[in-house]
């Protein structure tokens, strides 16, 4: 039987993503649904976006997770300065920490995968919706929302593996061609700017975890940053300020409680666990299973692994008195007989543990982008405008909040004054890491500003990445398949 690259579209695997969504929208759906029979009503429409968020989180998606469960932002993690890890069960992971990943990493082909397993379904979404006859302006609204979701998954593949075949058609040759990082990035912002036409917010309860205005704008800011466009991302995120939708939290403690999901400080996120929300799907997330000590899982109540943990150079690096540390990380475990036990630092930031006591799977958000984000965005995208005075307003609000402890303000973590253009910038990245651990944000931040060489050395001890490792190489399962494909220089 001949196996087929990623990148083909094969309609059985789209007909079981728009089946799997409507069983979760309908009460007695139709077990196995053709690609045909779709296309001909408003519900079959919702049902065709909705399909493209479920890969954005469902494990129902096939063997493995989908594009934000469980394996991007851990490879943000590992790959950088951030974090370690530690399961034995995963030494592709191990590569990835390391920087000795090679082309047959299984974490890297399943982030290709389901990138292109989505990208294919909004293909197909962008492509056959505008052909039903249904209200005009939900017809609009969920074209864009594909559009914003093409966009956003393209941002992650060209910052990840370069040059890649920019498949954008329901139909595609078997083997396609790559095309340059410049043509990625003009189809990206062209889809993201199709998203700016997106409503500013949506009825409560029936929209969140949907792409908004604001997100496509923060999003395109987040490319601008990377491009170094600087004032095309300080316009951007000009736009999602003078919006007044976000605000931050005024406590950081706040930002990760369930109750905040979808609050003033998210701008785009993925719902996970309880079925929240229009497009929050079955399966729980893993922060809780991932991130959290061992040592917590007494008689069997939690299921903590501590798979991957922080570096204690990362965790030095807070001042003692910065409110996210306390937020970030647990070096304390409460045992039942009333006695504590200390352990090097775990990260916790995405437990809730009011709301979710035991600590096994987690109903918790994951955050792509927010508030927080593009505050920071504008304060770096200002200073490198030598608009200095003003980028220090920004980045302070941020530290602002880093010094409140509930109830009052710490005398820590001080506003930042009279600095340089250059001193500048290692705060706002130093600042970044401290406001998105396990976010997914850091090998980004540090590939990006090409700083990967000389600050995770300082981190892990002995491990020294190299100028290949500014991309990731592309899965050997997909150049076996696609002769087209082009192995990126070093692997």
């Amino acid at each position: 039987m001949r196996k087929y690259s990623s990148l083909i579209i094969i309609i059985a695997a789209a007909s079981f993503a728009f089946s799997s969504c409507k069983k979760f929208l309908e009460e007695n759906p139709q077990n196995v649904i053709a690609i045909t029979n779709y296309y001909q009503t408003e519900n079959d429409a919702i049902a065709a976006v909705n399909a493209i968020y479920s890969y954005l989180n469902s494990t129902s998606t096939g063997s493995t997770a989908g594009v934000y469960h469980s394996t991007f932002w851990v490879i943000a993690g590992c790959a950088s300065d951030e974090m370690i890890n530690k399961n034995v069960f995963q030494p592709d992971m191990d590569q990835i920490s390391n920087f000795v990943e090679t082309p047959i990493n299984n974490s890297l082909e399943e982030t290709w995968t389901m990138h292109y397993k989505a990208i294919t379904l909004a293909n197909i979404a962008i492509a056959r919706i505008p052909l039903i006859q249904m209200d005009t302006t939900l017809r609009a609204r969920l074209v864009n929302e594909a559009h914003f979701l093409r966009g956003l998954l393209y941002f992650d593949m060209v910052r990840m593996f370069g040059s890649v075949p920019l498949v954008l058609q329901e139909q595609e040759p078997l083997t396609p061609q790559i095309v340059s990082v410049d043509d990625i990035y003009k189809q990206v912002i062209a889809d993201l700017t199709a998203a700016e036409n997106l409503p500013d917010s949506y009825t409560p309860g029936d929209g969140r975890g949907r792409a908004t205005k604001g997100a496509a704008e923060s999003i395109l800011a987040k490319v601008y940053l990377t491009q170094q466009n600087w004032q095309a991302c300080a316009n951007k995120c000009g736009e999602v300020i003078n919006s007044n939708q976000y605000a931050l939290w005024d406590d950081f403690a706040d930002v990760f409680k369930l109750s905040s999901r979808g609050g003033k400080e998210a701008i785009f996120s993925v719902g996970f666990g309880d079925g929240g929300g229009a497009i929050s799907f079955w399966e729980v997330g893993q922060f809780n299973v991932r991130l959290l000590p061992p040592a917590l899982s007494v008689d069997g109540v939690q299921n903590a692994q501590g798979w991957q943990v922080p570096t204690q150079n990362l965790y030095d690096d807070y001042d003692p008195q910065d409110r996210r540390r306390e937020v970030t990380f647990i070096t304390q475990v409460y045992n039942p007989d009333g006695t504590i036990t200390t352990i090097s630092p775990y990260i916790r930031k995405y437990w809730d543990s009011t709301a979710e006591p035991q600590g096994n799977g987690s109903a918790n958000d994951y955050p792509v982008i927010r508030y927080a984000d593009v505050l920071l965005m504008y304060a770096e995208a200002e200073n490198e405008l030598g608009n200095t005075s003003e980028a220090l307003t920004y980045i302070n609000m941020v530290r602002k909040r880093a010094r409140w402890d509930g109830t009052k303000e710490r005398v820590a973590v001080p506003d930042y004054v009279g600095i340089t253009q250059d001193e500048f910038r290692a705060a706002v990245l130093k600042e970044r890491r401290m406001e998105f651990v396990a976010e997914g944000q850091r090998w980004f931040d540090l590939a990006r500003t090409k700083t990967l060489e000389s600050l995770v050395p300082v981190a892990k001890s002995g491990i020294h990445p190299q100028d290949k490792n500014y991309l990731f190489p592309i899965p050997q399962t997909e150049i076996d398949l696609n002769p087209n494909l082009k192995q990126n220089t070093g692997f």
